[in-house]
């Protein structure tokens, strides 16, 4: 049901893959995207059977980490293929599937396509890697301006872009990514809520709980014990 719903998505990729990043599901966009006319010709094939390149290589190492780790992608910023064999950028995000004894069987995934008719905007390059930037080295000091000039932008520019992909604004971001990871490092080691606040770029313990609560409405510890339960 889900497929057949995205099939009338053109503007979005959609995707469920197996353990070993091959595709399990597509939907009727990026069998377009492919070059090709029908699902099966996708089915059972990886990225890198399909696209060149990066375009191949870069989304089936995603998958092997989203796979090998359990961790999500959230809204990365790439290159993908696109109508007429062009690349273009889009948004994508990943979250591993498991059976009902919580193993990691496959993924699911969408590409968010982030170019719009009439939109003559395009994404620079740089910006692809501001972003990682942020998502490896998010407990570090950073504040917008430093993104901006990071990606080469116009603090202007570069506000209004990620408000574009991201219907955020810059320090909003900035937040959000740090929020995420330190829900992941509340579930997965066990550091102190104040060492995590301060692995997150949180410098502010009180700062840090106030944030955590109005994003999850639970405190860091109310929020770790339950994910333990």
């Amino acid at each position: 049901m889900v497929e057949a719903l995205f099939d009338h998505v053109p503007d979005t990729v959609f995707f469920v893959k197996d353990i070993a990043g091959r595709y399990a599901a597509v939907n009727q966009t990026l069998v377009e995207r492919a070059g090709r006319r029908l699902k099966s010709e996708l089915l059972g094939r990886r990225p890198t059977d399909i696209f060149p390149g990066e375009l191949g290589s870069i989304p089936a190492a995603q998958d092997a980490a989203v796979i090998r780790t359990g961790r999500p992608l959230h809204n990365r910023l790439e290159l993908h293929w696109h109508a007429r064999g062009r690349p273009g950028w889009c948004c994508t995000t990943k979250l591993p599937l498991r059976d009902g004894a919580g193993r990691i069987i496959g993924l699911v995934g969408i590409s968010r396509d982030l170019r719009s008719p009439g939109d003559r905007e395009s994404i620079p390059a740089r910006l692809a890697g501001t972003l990682e930037f942020l998502e490896e080295e998010f407990g570090e000091p950073m504040s917008p301006i430093q993104l901006a000039k990071r990606a080469g932008l116009p603090p202007a520019r570069f506000a209004r872009l990620i408000k574009r992909i991201f219907r955020l604004a810059p320090r909003q971001l900035i937040t959000q990514t740090r929020l995420a990871a330190a829900a992941r490092l509340l579930t997965e080691s066990e550091q102190s809520v104040a060492e995590v606040a301060l692995a997150c770029g949180f410098h502010d313990h009180s700062a840090f709980t106030r944030a955590f609560r109005s994003a999850t409405g639970q405190t860091p510890t109310e929020f770790r014990n339950r994910s333990a339960r």
